[in-house]
């Protein structure tokens, strides 16, 4: 797999389904379950500790395994571990609506999150085959954002229509039968082809998969030992670095950050989902605890920001990048992501939505639906046909470390706060000033 597949118009949108299907089942997989919690905990006898791992599990192992899934489909072939991500995904989510008891549960979604690490590089690669670069790439990764964005906020809503109406199980019923959709049309709507093989660095595997994997759960433990964890990550990370240094087969080419692109297209993802995670973080905290709404209010209450990300990849960025550089559009989204998060410093005890909690989303998912697609193409710009899978695991690596690290920074800050509304507050402009600076940066480098 060295070069761009040349496919038929027809076979190209039933391609860009697919891939975009197989990215709805993992992100919806992320958020789908969390308005079934109170359920699922009710149901198996779970407190509030145990029963965050019912999310938490899906995005260690979804975060641990990335490099591994990258790699995995350069070497193996994209859609044969395109299949085998989404068939283990789907395998998983009908053992966890069969599960007996909490255990069974929460390994199932751990398995899940496996599958969807092997599956999300592989969808990124096999886009890039099929799209070549130009304008269709730029309007494919358009429509890939956009899905990508509405199936996270979506599934958090249809998540908790499910449980309402037809109980917790069905929310896994949904991804069971979505992944069977998917799989259904895989061979027809994606190119074969074989991989560059070579051997795996087990070594590499293991500690970078440890040291992502502790990563994640350090930040999500919230306690003071959790900076234990933390260290045991540093230390495995380390040991990794090392390792992906002196090996001539390495999980993931260091090489790819020396390409001005790849570095910069890294640092966007990981403001990008620092700042508009925390939004997602904190939001339900205002807008619950301060203005009163409803689980499903709030929920509902996030729309608008989805929406906005959806329309203005779907419609405008694609056209956008025939015309300027990701490094441009880059520098813009996240100025306008930063800009939409800073608005959100004005909301009062008692605010009024639509003058103070909308013109913040809509503002962000503006810069969001901008910042996606530039940085998923910067991301692969300068690199070799046979590492895309491995550079878009890297980047996905990135955006995981922002919507746990980063947000995890966030929640210190408000922490420092004198009352609640006057931490949160102190949440946003952090990440604003972080989104901000890093659209300078980008745009200093791309004047030199």
């Amino acid at each position: 797999m060295t070069g761009v597949a040349t496919m038929p118009r027809h076979r190209s949108g039933l391609a860009l389904g697919v891939l975009a299907g197989a990215l709805a089942l993992d992100l919806s997989g992320m958020a789908v379950l969390n308005a079934a919690l109170p359920a699922v905990g009710a149901r198996f006898g779970l407190g509030d500790t145990t029963l965050q791992w019912v999310m938490t599990a899906y995005s260690v192992t979804f975060a641990g395994f990335l490099l591994v899934g990258g790699r995995l489909a350069d070497m193996l072939g994209r859609r044969r571990v395109f299949e085998a991500g989404v068939a283990l995904f789907t395998v998983a989510a009908l053992a966890g609506a069969l599960a007996p008891d909490g255990a069974v549960l929460l390994g199932a979604r751990a398995v899940q999150g496996i599958g969807a690490a092997l599956s999300g590089p592989a969808a990124l690669a096999l886009l890039t085959e099929v799209f070549p670069s130009g304008a269709e790439r730029g309007r494919a990764l358009g429509v890939y954002a956009a899905v990508g964005a509405a199936s996270f906020s979506g599934g958090m809503l249809l998540g908790g229509v499910l449980t309402e109406f037809l109980g917790w199980r069905s929310v896994l019923w949904f991804s069971v039968a979505l992944g069977v959709l998917v799989l259904a049309v895989t061979r027809a709507g994606l190119p074969d082809g074989a991989g560059r093989r070579g051997p795996l660095d087990l070594a590499g595997a293991i500690s970078g998969t440890l040291g992502l994997a502790l990563l994640v759960v350090g930040v999500s433990l919230g306690r003071m030992w959790a900076w234990g964890v933390i260290g045991a990550a540093v230390v495995f990370l380390v040991l990794f670095v090392v390792r992906e240094q002196r090996t001539a087969d390495p999980l993931l080419p260091l090489g790819l950050f020396r390409i001005p692109a790849v570095r910069l297209a890294t640092a966007a993802a990981f403001l990008q989902y620092t700042a508009s995670v925390g939004i997602v973080f904190f939001a339900p905290l205002y807008l619950q605890g301060m203005l009163g709404y409803s689980p499903v209010e709030s929920g509902l209450s996030l729309v608008p920001m989805s929406l906005t990300v959806f329309l203005t990849a779907t419609f405008a960025t694609g056209r956008l990048l025939a015309r300027y550089t990701p490094r441009t559009l880059m520098a813009v989204g996240l100025v306008l992501i930063g800009a939409g998060t800073a608005l959100w410093t004005t909301t009062p005890q008692h605010g009024s939505y639509v003058l103070h909690v909308m013109p913040g989303l809509v503002i962000s998912g503006l810069g969001q639906g901008l910042n996606f697609p530039a940085m998923t193409t910067a991301g692969l710009t300068g690199v070799p046909p046979h590492q895309h899978a491995v550079a878009g695991a890297a980047n996905v690596v990135a955006q995981q470390i922002g919507s746990s690290a980063g947000v995890a920074v966030l929640v210190l800050i408000a922490a420092t706060g004198d009352n609640r509304l006057t931490g949160y507050h102190l949440a946003y402009l952090a990440a604003a000033a972080a989104c901000v600076a890093g659209a300078a940066g980008i745009a200093t480098v791309r004047r030199k």
